[in-house]
């Protein structure tokens, strides 16, 4: 048995979460979520500058969520049959060339046909890390330590956006998206230093034998905390697509700081929420997160001001960084341990699809009745997912 293979299964006497292998899985998502982060704003821009609309760069931005999202449910299943690393590498080395060849672009329809291959790379790479880290982390302290693995996504988010603006501005295009490049293959590196959990023969026959019942594309037990994940982050896709031109639409300044403060509460709410979690459980987290972030999306529907622009990111990065990882932890928990892999990627095939749809929906939004009606559509969306969760919670227990 290898060092991540007993992670996983370690006596309840041992706890640790800081080993090296997850240290190295830390770094290298961290590597390969700052790459990423850096072009979240860009992106938007960079369509802008290649001649497109709104409704371009809604749909630009959301391809790649569609791509990623078709191929998370093969990637969740190839994780069991074919290996974490593997999967882990070859989405990193997909993700690597697709970003390098961004600057390359001269126009829309080639920046098209490669996000929708960075958005494979995406789909087989995060659906690996988080399985990855799943592996490692101790069964009693998964919600802590899923909070703690999030981190390494939350300081590039601080980092990133602030990061890729500031450099957009300084440096061509191309100069940036290959630097962005350059920090994939960093992750690469990294991920290649660690010991992966062995692909099980058993796993493998009970992998096979779930794909010759049926079509094999989701876990059962992450449907529910994966569905309310959907109504949240179509959030997402209306503030990395729209905020920066909404905000330089009203002569707002200041959009590098809003994710900067983002990404700090998020940074602190990671640090308790997981915590709380493990103790609680994920009512006594999802219920003030979601909450939290619904007043966001209100406050950026009004947007008067810069410093109504800072309190909704500190609002929206405390919600969502304590939502975020308990679902995940929610998701996974009853996920039979040869199904860990699926049960992951049903829950980022559920990002994924908010994300696209918020982005594809909000461009057209955006387009017929102003940018801060795409805020107003997210706050609705977001009290579906509070109203679906009591839903749920009234249903009794096997229903």
């Amino acid at each position: 048995m290898d060092q991540s293979t007993g992670a996983a299964q370690q006596p309840q006497g041992t706890e640790k979460i800081w080993s090296r292998d997850f240290m190295f899985i830390f770094l290298a998502n961290f590597f390969i979520f700052l790459g990423f982060q850096m072009t979240l704003p860009t992106i938007p821009l960079f369509v802008e500058h290649l001649g497109g609309n709104d409704q371009l760069i809604g749909f630009v931005v959301g391809i790649f969520t569609f791509s990623a999202l078709i191929v998370r449910p093969f990637a969740g299943r190839m994780l069991e049959t074919k290996g974490r690393g593997f999967i882990y590498l070859t989405g990193l080395a997909i993700f690597v060339v697709s970003v390098g060849s961004f600057g390359f672009a001269s126009g829309i329809v080639f920046l098209f046909l490669m996000r929708i291959v960075q958005g494979i790379g995406w789909g087989f790479s995060t659906t690996a890390s988080g399985t990855i880290a799943t592996d490692l982390i101790p069964p009693r302290r998964r919600g802590e330590g899923m909070g703690y693995f999030g981190l390494s996504g939350n300081v590039a988010l601080a980092m990133g956006p602030t990061l890729g603006l500031a450099l957009a501005a300084a440096i061509t295009f191309k100069q940036l998206f290959l630097i962005s490049a350059i920090l994939g293959l960093a992750a690469f590196l990294l991920a290649s230093r660690i010991t992966y959990k062995k692909v099980e023969k058993a796993e493998v026959k009970a992998e096979e034998n779930a794909v010759k019942r049926r079509w094999d594309v989701y876990e059962k037990s992450a449907l529910q905390p994966s569905l309310l994940l959907l109504f949240i982050t179509t959030t997402f896709g209306g503030i990395a697509s729209f905020l920066p031109l909404y905000s330089a639409q009203k002569g707002i300044e200041g959009i590098e700081w809003y994710f900067f403060i983002f990404a700090i509460t998020l940074m602190l709410s990671r640090s308790f929420a997981g915590k709380l979690y493990d103790k609680k459980g994920h009512g006594a987290v999802f219920l003030p997160g979601t909450f939290l972030i619904m007043i966001a999306m209100i406050l950026l529907a009004w947007l008067p001001n810069s410093l109504v622009m800072f309190i909704a990111a500190g609002l929206y990065g405390f919600g969502f960084g304590s939502v975020q990882p308990a679902l995940q932890a929610w998701a996974v928990q009853d996920a039979p341990m040869n199904r860990k892999g699926m049960a992951n990627a049903t829950f980022f095939s559920f990002f994924d699809l908010g994300v696209g749809v918020g982005a594809m929906t909000f461009g057209q939004i955006g387009h017929w009745l102003g940018y801060g009606s795409i805020y107003i559509a997210s706050a609705i969306s977001v009290s579906v997912s509070l109203l679906l969760y009591i839903l749920m919670m009234k249903r009794p227990a096997g229903k």
